[in-house]
């Protein structure tokens, strides 16, 4: 243990009040979260983590409510997140949402536009549901609201939804542009492109796209992420259990490489969950949470099925934490 003199224990002191006291006088943003999952965006919007081995400061957004309709998302959410959560279907819960946020984000459920989807669009029955954030966004009129969905929605043969989609949040009045990001860039060990829709009011600076942190060949590899977790045995306690499914042509069912970041993370993986680069076994959940960029101390509270569902849903924290960064520096530029 490092042994510090007196006077520099008083200045570390001195500096941890300062510190705080300036914590304390930040201005804190209301946050309305939907379609929550599990809670990957909410965590990267509240920060306060660590993930491979560098910590993601804390934000001033605060959560005060959330929405899932999935009981065992709902149940790691509320044991990482917090007790705000509602459980249920958006419709049914829509007037209990609080009249006002300065910020709304959500990931509208993807199936009907994902690539390995049914290709319905968002006329699809679970995609229409985006309707629901526009609901919430015409009556809250919050400063900023961040939409996440699949890269799905950028192919040519969606291209009328994607315009559908932009119409409907533009013609709230706000300002509206969309990017897809590769989280890769930003420092997660995966592959996954999403597409992010941001609206910002007319009173607030327009939103700017976050720049990538990392190139290609430095991007964080699979056994950059991985390789402690390699030989340990399984342990339930931190969800270090892995699927026994058989080979299988279904999706999800390859071997990651271990000198390039992991594949994309499916929700409907069925078990055929990506296999270890070294080991003879599937990925576990923890592995495909660290991936994902879940910090190691968010543990889910669930079985094997629903683990890998959630996870696959998941945004990743930390590239959700760049997005929120740039969406405080819009706000704080107002």
């Amino acid at each position: 243990m490092l042994a510090f003199p007196p006077s520099d224990v008083i200045q570390a002191k001195d500096a941890l009040g300062r510190a705080s006291s300036d914590l304390q006088k930040q201005r804190k943003y209301s946050v309305v979260s939907l379609f929550s999952g599990c809670g990957g965006m909410d965590l990267g919007f509240k920060g306060g983590f660590i993930y491979n081995k560098k910590r993601f400061k804390k934000l001033p957004f605060e959560i005060i409510w959330a929405n899932e309709i999935n009981k065992a998302a709902c149940n790691t959410y509320r044991k990482n997140i917090g007790s705000h959560i509602v459980e249920g279907d958006i419709w049914e819960n829509i007037n209990k949402i609080p009249e006002y946020a300065d910020v709304v984000i959500g990931g509208f459920p993807c199936q009907d536009i994902s690539v390995n989807g049914k290709g319905a669009g968002i006329k699809g029955k679970k995609s229409s549901l985006y309707r629901a954030m526009v609901e919430v966004i015409a009556r809250q009129k919050p400063k900023i609201f961040v939409a996440e969905n699949v890269k799905g929605l950028l192919m040519k043969h969606h291209r009328n939804a994607l315009e559908q989609v932009l119409k409907d949040f533009s013609q709230l009045g706000y300002d509206v542009t969309y990017h897809l990001y590769h989280s890769a860039d930003y420092g997660v060990a995966q592959t996954r492109e999403r597409v992010m829709i941001v609206g910002t009011r007319n009173n607030v600076s327009p939103f700017s796209i976050p720049s990538p942190i990392l190139t290609p060949e430095k991007y964080v590899t699979a056994f950059d992420i991985l390789d402690d977790l390699s030989l340990i045995d399984e342990n339930p306690n931190i969800n270090h259990i892995w699927s026994r499914a058989s080979r299988s042509p279904e999706q999800g069912d390859r071997r990651l490489l271990a000198e390039r970041p992991g594949y994309t993370m499916r929700a409907e993986c069925h078990g055929n969950i990506h296999w270890h680069y070294s080991q003879p076994r599937r990925i576990s959940m923890r592995e495909a949470a660290r991936i994902q960029s879940f910090p190691d101390n968010f543990v889910f509270h669930s079985g094997l099925r629903e683990m890998e569902r959630q996870i696959g849903n998941a945004v990743p924290p930390v590239l959700a934490w760049h997005v929120a960064k740039a969406v405080l520096r819009s706000l704080e530029e107002i």
